[in-house]
């Protein structure tokens, strides 16, 4: 089994070549089974183009049933850690009950919340503005990767909840046709998969997308520093997938790297100051972007009062508090980037530590 690799063919006689256990994380984003018949239109009488293709249309529900009852044995089989299937209404909680019925350990399920949503043409229903996200581990007592502190940092130090708020893929990302028509109908979002797979994998681990399509899954995989196994039969969708990946640049960074799962280094302010890492003068920001104060020679911060004190007591003095961890508080300028103050430890020891 070749890692960073698609493979073609139907998905369940692949899945049965691959090794059991071999697996570390596995994105399932499998057909539907939409249901829709007739035309719809948009406002203005242009025709919407959803989901028509063949490998969407199933007999019933039985037959729908009997195929992914089939994948998800298989991937059950070569998994070692945890999978994440996403679905609609139309079949979400049909894979929820066979994923139980398999012996699969529900973690979570997760709402994508969709901030630009198709709407409902025909007015007949409310907009669908949402897909639901089951991640599960293999079993309950199958270790799963849980990047806790990874997520919690880019929450802005708060708890990362199960309402992830991210828009439809449009623009360049989504793949065009010859005739500039979006190429595969149900392409996912990038920022999807990364949040996804820096929730659930480590570096190196290999990430399954038994219904590949464009190739989001491996595209997003390289960039992260991650290995990657695609699946998929259309040879259309292949090339087009193999060309983004090789065009995908890796960008290890400290979140990517997971450096924030470990204890952070012990790197004082006048460290940072003194190292030219911070300047004095130099504005620190609330997670809402807020001017709150500025950084002092000593170490210390400032706010507009007058008032003087520490990183930790100047966050908890804003968040009307007896105690707060600064460093998982505030923002600043970096290179031309706003960041969370904490990863300023991370670069300073990753340098310091080359050198």
């Amino acid at each position: 089994m070749q890692p960073n690799t698609i493979l073609q063919g139907d998905c369940l006689e692949v899945l049965k070549t691959l090794p059991s256990a071999s697996v570390d994380f596995i994105f399932a984003d499998p057909p539907y089974f939409m249901q829709t018949s007739g035309e719809l239109l948009r406002v203005g009488g242009a025709k919407f183009s959803g989901v028509a293709e063949d490998w969407d249309k199933f007999k019933d529900f039985a037959h729908y049933d009997s195929f992914c009852e089939a994948w998800l044995r298989e991937c059950k089989r070569i998994l070692r850690g945890s999978i994440c299937a996403i679905g609609s209404f139309q079949n979400i909680y049909r894979l929820g009950g066979l994923m139980q019925d398999l012996g699969f350990w529900v973690i979570n399920d997760i709402i994508w919340a969709k901030s630009n949503p198709v709407p409902n043409f025909n007015g007949s229903r409310l907009c669908n503005a949402h897909e639901s996200l089951l991640w599960c581990a293999k079993d309950k007592k199958t270790p799963f990767t849980f990047n806790y502190k990874t997520l919690k940092t880019l929450n802005k130090g708060k708890q990362e909840k199960s309402i992830w708020e991210i828009p439809l893929c449009t623009g360049t990302e989504r793949l065009k046709d010859q005739r500039g028509q979006k190429l595969h109908p149900t392409q996912k979002p990038e920022k999807l998969l990364e949040k996804l797979l820096l929730m659930a994998t480590k570096p190196g681990d290999l990430v399954l997308d038994p219904f590949f399509g464009t190739g989001t899954t491996g595209a997003v995989a390289k960039r992260l520093g991650r290995n990657f196994l695609g699946i998929e039969k259309n040879p259309t969708y292949i090339k087009a997938a193999q060309e983004r990946i090789d065009q995908t640049p890796l960008k290890m960074d400290a979140f990517s790297a997971l450096e924030f799962e470990s204890r952070p280094p012990k790197v004082a302010m006048k460290t940072l100051i003194d190292s030219g890492y911070l300047q004095v003068g130099q504005v620190l920001y609330t997670p809402s972007k807020a001017r709150a104060c500025q950084i002092l020679a000593s170490g210390h911060v400032q706010d507009g009062s007058g008032v003087i004190l520490s990183i930790h007591k100047m966050s908890a003095k804003l968040l009307n508090k007896i105690n707060h961890n600064g460093w998982d508080y505030f923002y600043t300028h970096h290179r031309g980037e706003l960041i969370p103050l904490n990863e300023l430890r991370y670069l300073y020891d990753k340098d310091n530590h080359a050198k």
